[in-house]
């Protein structure tokens, strides 16, 4: 697929909070310095739905599910014994401060982590390039917080800053990076599992920017795994003048063949794509105190047990790029029960292979897309870092997903088709009731003709127009004999949708409030269900792909 223009990869401020300021940081560790964030109530009637149905009795533990509770119930399963309490730590004060306000002149600040995950309590090494005499870093913990959406875990004193060397291009792929010494290393003993940002402010008032970082789970057992897609992110970061998409001269055969994570992210302010794709979903999940556990797709590839024992794993809104360990890893903990959602579209679309820098293992994303031929690597006889789909190793993603991702762009209406499902209880839809707006910017649907499993239900389909062509973006439910269910949303808009209110606008592609009340209940929906444990046994799916596709759903031209 091509670079796209709506990625929500622009410079951007999140919405407003919506609680007050909490109190001041809970000081962590030191860090060691080198020197140098009435009747059938329908969605369209209730402006309040989303209040009905997501918020809740928050305060305590997570009450544990009860056989036969309505699928729409607020209760969730409860936290393993001795694992991590989301609940608990969403009663902690919240810090609405932890936007980035004064992003500043171009590289006024910026920096990058050594690691893209570590275990709470193992050290961070960050290296940071300013034009500043000096800086500090927050780390501010992502999640409800009663609408803050973060809290502040640690701050630094000030640190001496340096301006760093210019960014650097590998002749031979392309690729990007730097060679910046580590300005400091972050001790995280105390800090919890979680998604961070970590916010550098120059001293001086006048600069801005997020490093990302997230602090893994150990275990995952009886628990939701949120993964951050951090290849993707990585794929489209266009700092320095290039990625997997485009490179110095605006066309494809001067993109990057390989990206590196040694070097900041130059979108929203540093924070890559999670900000826009993953944080409101995140914040959801959190309201509802899923009992959850954190990773990144570079810990699912690469630590074959990490999802044994996991109730869900959760894909957010954009996840592309997957290296075969990956999905091999999620093929096998999902054909043993675990449930799989899929808040996006385009999901585990390109295979890539993880290469170490100079800075650590798996610091490379290597995508040599059609030109994988040419790729060392596959000349060595490693898979080839293509498509999934395309040959010399086709392996459709619809075979994992349910769905096949069918192209871009497309802005359409998402139409629902079976509101008695499960899925919908609680959003008071009808069949063929729209949601302007809502598929898009890409989408998948279902198509038989590639493999898929089976039963599966759909329970959105929604007529769209691609390049002039007629087809269909679909939301579907499978579930598979060992228990486990799949739901994928088929648009990319899903999580930018959670949080939508009031009239629809340009900032948000026309999304409205209806848009956003209806994906917060069936994302809550989804997230109850699934963190009970396999889907499947006690809400099969009731294949209806005939009802929908009369003729047989045929692939797509090209596909």
């Amino acid at each position: 697929m091509d670079r796209r223009s709506e990625r929500g990869e622009t410079d951007g401020q999140e919405p407003a909070p919506r609680s007050g300021p909490g109190p001041g940081p809970n000081p962590g560790p030191g860090l060691e310095s080198s020197p140098g964030r009435a009747g059938r109530r329908r969605v369209l009637a209730i402006a309040g739905l989303s209040l009905a149905v997501v918020a809740g009795p928050w305060s305590g533990s997570a009450a544990a599910a009860r056989p036969g509770r309505r699928p729409g119930g607020r209760g969730v399963a409860a936290a393993p014994r001795g694992g991590f309490d989301v609940a608990a730590e969403n009663r902690r004060p919240g810090d609405p401060g932890w936007r980035v306000t004064r992003p500043g002149a171009a590289h006024a600040v910026e920096g990058f982590a050594e690691r893209a995950s570590v275990l709470p309590g193992e050290p961070i090494g960050l290296r940071v390039s300013t034009t500043s005499a000096a800086y500090t870093v927050s780390a501010y913990r992502m999640g409800w917080y009663g609408g803050a959406r973060a809290r502040l875990v640690w701050r630094s004193g000030p640190l001496r800053g340096r301006r760093q060397s210019p960014a650097r291009l590998e002749p031979a792929t392309r690729t990007v990076t730097t060679d910046w010494e580590r300005s400091v290393l972050l001790q995280t003993a105390g800090w919890p599992e979680g998604c961070y940002l970590l916010r550098l402010d120059t001293v001086d008032g006048r600069a801005q920017r997020f490093v990302p970082v997230t602090l893994r789970s150990a275990a995952t057992v009886g628990r939701t795994v949120l993964v951050n897609s951090v290849a993707t992110w990585q794929a489209y970061n266009r700092w320095g003048g290039a990625d997997l998409y485009q490179g110095a001269t605006g066309r494809k055969g001067s993109r990057s063949l390989a990206v590196s994570f040694d070097r900041p992210y130059a979108n929203r302010h540093g924070a890559g794509q999670f900000l826009f794709f993953e944080a409101p979903l995140l914040a959801l999940a959190e309201r509802l105190g899923v009992p959850l556990a954190y990773a990144t797709g570079a810990d699912v590839a690469h630590r074959p047990g990490l999802l044994y024992g996991a109730t869900a794993l959760l894909s957010l809104g954009h996840d592309e790029y997957w290296s075969p360990e990956q999905r091999l890893h999620v093929t096998r903990a999902r054909d043993a029960g675990m449930n799989l959602a899929v808040f996006g579209a385009n999901c585990c679309y390109r295979r890539i292979r993880y290469e170490p820098s100079p800075v650590g293992p798996r610091r490379t994303v290597v995508c040599f897309k059609e030109d994988y031929a040419k790729d060392p690597g596959h000349r060595r006889g490693l898979p080839p870092t293509n498509d999934f789909r395309q040959a010399p190793a086709p392996d459709p993603e619809s075979s994992l997903l349910g769905v096949l991702y069918e192209g871009y762009p497309v802005d359409a209406p998402y139409v629902v088709s079976d509101p008695d499902h499960w899925l919908m209880a609680g959003t008071g839809v009808r069949r063929g009731e729209s949601f302007p707006h809502l598929v898009g910017v890409e989408f998948d649907r279902v198509d038989t003709a590639r493999p898929t499993p089976r039963p599966i239900e759909i329970v959105a389909h929604s007529p769209v127009v691609c390049k002039g062509r007629r087809t269909h973006a679909d939301s579907a439910y499978a579930t598979l004999p060992g228990g486990a269910g799949v739901f994928a949303t088929g648009t990319m808009r899903w999580v930018e949708a959670l949080d939508a209110a009031g009239p629809g606008g340009t900032a948000n592609h026309g999304l409205d409030g209806r848009a956003g009340a209806f994906t917060r209940t069936v994302t809550a929906n989804v997230l109850r269900v699934f963190s009970r444990g396999p889907a499947g046994r006690l809400r099969p799916a009731a294949d209806n792909v005939a009802a929908h596709y009369p003729g047989g759903a045929r692939p797509a031209p090209g596909a």
